[in-house]
């Protein structure tokens, strides 16, 4: 399910935003720093301080994630069922490791949410469909560029 570039939109993101519900179907939209994928079905997030998405995924499994490049503008929307892998579980120790690897260890994961996603859907801004002749990647990146004034890394 998950491709080379959708794989690579998760390991380049800053952020994705993860969606759930409250037992009133109330959604609750938090932004997570740390997530990566550890299969090709299962997109893993670290619970640094979200009581409110643990409490809603406890009652209600069904989530979905986005995550978008704020240059490309290009990203991914993922929907799945979620689980929460806490320090009593015995593979919490080895996924919540690949956080301290890919981030840092200074944040204390308190539990990883673990989602087997069951369908992906792509992102884009809508000058990809609406000026297909000119849109390109690239021009979305100095437009974002200079929208937000910033320069490429040297």
């Amino acid at each position: 399910m998950f491709t080379t570039d959708i794989k690579k939109s998760i390991d380049t993101c800053v952020l994705c935003w993860l969606a759930t519900v409250d037992e009133n179907q109330q959604p609750n939209v938090s932004p997570k720093e740390m997530f990566t994928y550890l299969d090709d079905n299962t997109l893993l997030i670290a619970n640094i301080a979200s009581p409110n998405s643990v409490r809603n995924i406890a009652q209600q499994p069904k989530v979905s994630v986005s995550f978008v490049d704020v240059f490309t503008q290009k990203g991914f929307k993922l929907k799945g069922e979620a689980k929460l892998i806490t320090k009593e579980d015995s593979s919490y120790a080895a996924k919540a490791k690949r956080f301290a690897d890919l981030f840092s260890d200074k944040y204390p994961v308190q539990c990883v949410i673990e989602i087997k996603v069951t369908k992906v859907d792509s992102i884009l801004a809508p000058n990809y469909w609406l000026f297909p002749d000119s849109t390109t990647e690239q021009s979305q990146i100095e437009g974002a560029m200079k929208t937000y004034g910033v320069k490429p890394a040297e």
